[in-house]
């Protein structure tokens, strides 16, 4: 007959434990009776158990957390950190809170170069930033992560954090202002505008070249479309109900249209598609299109968006309001809800 002991934990001794890693009380005397009462083995379990309830979660999403900027005391370094879990309810809770600050403060502290150097740095309590996350991962049972970690150095630096704590950024000045306000607008203003790049000669070549390729293709669907709408309208048919199969057949069934009018207008659609895209302007389209790519730069990098404080000028001519001298130099963004 095998006889099965079980060792008395103290209070004490889960206390002690619980201390030197953050878990839970019952996670802490669970881990203690396992290992019967040898700390070292204990530790690692917890450990072993945050992983384990991290791994089954890996495909889960983190779109709750909290977004935090720190900036040094001269104002000229700053990082952007962003520590996410799953639902709210973990997001608000007291130890995410702390975890989030504490890893902030070793970032800011230690200005890693990287997100992985980061996860390589010691926190507060003495356990490396990604042993934290996986530990805070076995308490609350549902997946951590840190989404995103930047760095930025300038003249002067600007932050701002949104009330909901899930987006913020920091700004880089090529200067200190003598309104440290002006700085915060600005980077509310990348914050709720999420410009791509500072400018147009900045902005990637990929963006550029998508958003170019997307307005070619708007510009050839337009042109077809309003062919084949003039067409329609010659034939003597409304092309309002004939604009999708859905409103076909709802207009057949009020009996504003019939299903021999449905046949004609399709053979006028057909044929007026395949003849406007085999003869389509090309300069005239390349001309729309950049028209439409000088739009989304206006509405897309920094300088050139309309200051929303304001609302008639832009960010560029506001700063030159300010302080002609003044420039923005660089900007980091992050939104956990992106």
């Amino acid at each position: 007959i095998q006889e099965i002991f079980t060792m008395e934990i103290k209070a004490a001794d889960v206390a002690k434990l619980r201390k030197m890693t953050g878990a839970g009380m019952m996670d802490c005397k669970k881990a203690l009776v396992e290992a019967n009462g040898d700390y070292e083995k204990a530790k690692e379990i917890i450990r072993e158990k945050g992983k384990l309830v991290a791994a089954k979660r890996s495909d889960r999403e983190t779109t709750e957390g909290s977004v935090i900027a720190k900036v040094t005391a001269d104002n000229k370094k700053a990082i952007l950190v962003s520590l996410g879990c799953e639902t709210d309810f973990v997001a608000n809770n007291e130890e995410f809170k702390a975890l989030a600050e504490d890893i902030a403060n070793t970032a800011i502290n230690n200005y890693p170069a990287d997100l992985e150097a980061l996860k390589a740095c010691k926190l507060s309590s003495g356990v490396t930033v990604e042993e934290g996350v996986t530990q805070q991962t076995g308490k609350s049972g549902e997946k951590h992560a840190i989404p995103y970690y930047s760095t930025l150095e300038a003249g002067y630096i600007a932050s701002y954090i949104h009330i909901n704590h899930k987006v913020g950024a920091i700004v880089g000045f090529n200067k200190p202002m003598a309104d440290a306000h002006v700085g915060k607008e600005i980077a509310m203003q990348v914050t709720a505008m999420n410009p791509v790049s500072l400018t147009k000669d900045d902005c990637p070549k990929e963006v550029i070249e998508k958003e170019l390729e997307v307005a070619v293709e708007k510009t050839k669907e337009e042109m077809v479309k309003k062919a084949v709408e003039a067409a329609i309208k010659k034939a003597g048919f409304n092309p309002a109900h004939f604009d999708s199969e859905d409103h076909m057949e709802s207009n057949q069934s009020k009996g504003w249209i019939t299903a021999e009018d449905v046949v004609k207008v399709k053979e006028i659609i057909a044929k007026v598609t395949a003849e406007k895209s085999a003869n389509m302007p090309e300069q005239m389209i390349n001309n729309i299109a950049q028209g439409r790519l000088a739009k989304f730069f206006k509405e897309s990098t920094l300088e050139e968006q309309t200051f929303v404080q304001d609302g008639k000028i832009s960010v560029r001519e506001y700063l030159k309001k300010v302080d002609p001298e003044l420039k923005i130099t660089g900007f980091r963004r992050f939104s956990l809800a992106d």
